[in-house]
């Protein structure tokens, strides 16, 4: 049996009285690649926080890599990529090497400068999204996709063991898609990183992930995506809150 890297056992969370989580046992093994899926309003996003130790669960206790998240300290272990980094400022002047050495910045500090391993460190992430050749370039050139790998290479640089990724392909081209889902894949195998991959497209999570979490305030699903896919669309239903079907691709 593989090791949990998150535990979340009997977690409650309310947003001025609004059950938003309602006694969650949730957990992350080692070396999964996790889908977490379910409607807008579901509580996927406050989950994130929670795991993060953003905010505080109002019940229940949270191990992060075998620590209290109260206690745990080495949050270089974890890498985020912001839904919101897709709405870039196309406007800020910033080198594609610039905006990945703020990855950095945790780890040694702010108004510290970057020695030449700090520099090996960067390009290896740029390497490692297939962008070195536009490590130069200004972010704002760059399109949808480019700007998505950028990203997720600020979020690599720490070299994280587990990735969690919030809604990372909003906005973005099929082809961009196609090839996220590539790098993903390059990432979880050769660089053996855990990954929880908040998404909508659930027939693409389907076909990617190695485990399902269906979440809609409570945990509804927990399991392997063929078990997911198989779910009668009124099993779904009754998970989401309202009528919905897996729509299949071919990434």
């Amino acid at each position: 049996m593989k090791e949990s890297i998150v535990s979340m056992k009997n977690i409650s969370y309310a947003y001025e009285r609004k059950v938003v989580l309602d006694h969650i046992n949730f957990e992350i093994p080692r070396g999964s690649f996790m889908g977490l899926v379910g409607p807008n309003g579901g509580g996927k996003t406050t989950l994130i926080k929670l795991l993060l130790g953003l905010i505080k669960p109002d019940g229940g206790s949270i191990e992060v890599f075998n620590k209290p998240i109260e206690t745990f300290k080495e949050r270089e272990k974890i890498g985020f990529v912001s839904q919101k980094a897709n709405s870039f400022n196309r406007g800020f002047p910033a080198t594609v090497f610039e905006v990945i050495s703020t990855g950095l910045t945790a780890k040694i500090g702010y108004f510290k400068f970057f020695n030449k391993k700090h520099k090996e460190k960067i390009l290896e992430a740029i390497d490692q999204v297939g962008m070195l050749d536009y490590a130069y370039e200004n972010i704002g050139n760059l399109s949808g996709g480019q700007q998505q790998r950028v990203f997720i290479a600020r979020a690599l640089v720490n070299d994280p063991e587990l990735l969690i990724l919030d809604e990372p392909t909003v906005g973005v081209d099929y082809e961009n898609v196609k090839r996220f889902y590539e790098l993903l894949h390059q990432l979880h195998d050769n660089r053996d990183i855990t990954l929880l991959l908040v998404t909508h497209d659930t027939g693409a999570i389907t076909e990617h992930a190695t485990d399902i979490v269906c979440l809609n305030k409570t945990l509804h699903f927990h399991g392997k995506p063929e078990d997911y896919s198989s779910l009668s669309e009124k099993d779904l239903s009754q998970f989401y809150g309202h009528p919905v079907n897996i729509v299949t691709h071919n990434h």
